[in-house]
């Protein structure tokens, strides 16, 4: 059996494990820093050291599951899952702290907005409210109070001529806070469009927006640890299995006979064919190679012949 799709594959997982359960760490940890912010720096030390312990017994767990007790199990679950939710809740602190560090000048704008319309709105009133006035004290009057009229008439303006220019006040510095919200409103810009989507407010959305980030987050990163073990265990069983077939390979292959003795045993017939024919004995090949001595007389010195008949007798030629 070979390594699932990739030897690439376990590499893979587990830097996908260490990408995830590394930026988990770094949020629920500054965000439990800022918590605590009385002791930030020893927060960041515990919590660091928590992040890498839940981890370290993940992987504990899953290897030796069949090895430890089953007390020893209840508590290591309890303390893994404990420590997810405590880095759940760092996380959330985390992103809910940057989102209100984003929308802290939007919401302050936002107010001043509410509280220029809600005055102009107001000034409406007042401005409806004097004209109405007005209009009754001039129709209780006869036609012929021509004079009366008209100091009601100006006594009024005055205070009608002060609300307009209130209000004209007002509509610009409401402008103004509008373009200023269109502005600071582009890094919540998502999210006030989400809330347009669904017809509710601001802070709904990036709520429910940061527990779904939270319920996906650090479970995964646990996940893919285990993951990355499991990958190891599978990789070094296939390894194994690859390294018993090539040594039962080796041992399996056959040894050729050795070709010893007298009559040159294990030879085949073909082998002894060719070998009689383009390669000559031994004994002829050394007759050949003898080297012919002159005498001192001149003449050629033979040395004998010698044959070895049946039963150990040996002959000699004499030329």
């Amino acid at each position: 059996m070979e390594t699932k799709d990739s030897r690439l594959f376990p590499y893979l997982v587990g830097l996908a494990a260490f990408l995830v359960a590394g930026s988990a760490a770094f949020y629920s940890v500054f965000g439990l820093s800022k918590l605590f912010s009385g002791a930030a720096f020893a927060v960041v030390i515990m919590a660091g050291s928590l992040e890498f312990a839940k981890l370290v017994t993940a992987s504990f767990l899953y290897r030796y599951w069949d090895d430890i007790n089953r007390w020893m199990k209840t508590y290591l679950i309890v303390g893994v899952i404990t420590l997810v939710v405590i880095t759940s809740a760092g996380i959330f602190g985390f992103l809910s702290n940057a989102y209100q560090g984003a929308t802290v000048v939007f919401e302050k704008e936002s107010t001043k907005l509410i509280y220029k319309e809600d005055r102009l709105d107001q000034l409406k009133e007042d401005k409806e409210f004097l004209l109405q006035d007005l209009d009754a004290q001039i129709k209780s009057l006869p036609e012929n109070y021509i004079t009366a009229k008209r100091k009601l008439r100006q006594d009024y303006n005055p205070q009608i001529q002060e609300i307009n220019e209130q209000m004209l006040a007002l509509k610009g510095e409401i402008g103004d806070l509008k373009t200023a919200l269109v502005e600071t409103g582009v890094d919540v810009g998502p999210a006030i469009y989400l809330a347009r989507v669904f017809n509710t407010e601001v802070d709904s959305v990036v709520k429910y927006f940061i527990f779904m980030l939270i319920a996906v987050f650090d479970p995964l990163a646990v996940v893919l640890v285990i993951s990355y073990n499991l990958t190891l265990q599978v990789r070094m069983k296939d390894e194994d299995e690859s390294e018993n077939i090539v040594r039962n390979r080796k041992t399996e292959k056959k040894k050729k006979p050795k070709r010893l003795g007298l009559y040159k045993e294990g030879k085949s017939m073909v082998e002894k064919v060719v070998k009689e024919t383009f390669k000559p004995d031994e004994k002829i090949e050394k007759k050949h190679n003898e080297v012919i001595e002159e005498e001192p007389k001149g003449g050629v010195f033979v040395p004998e012949e010698s044959e070895v008949l049946k039963g150990g007798v040996r002959t000699s030629k004499i030329n």
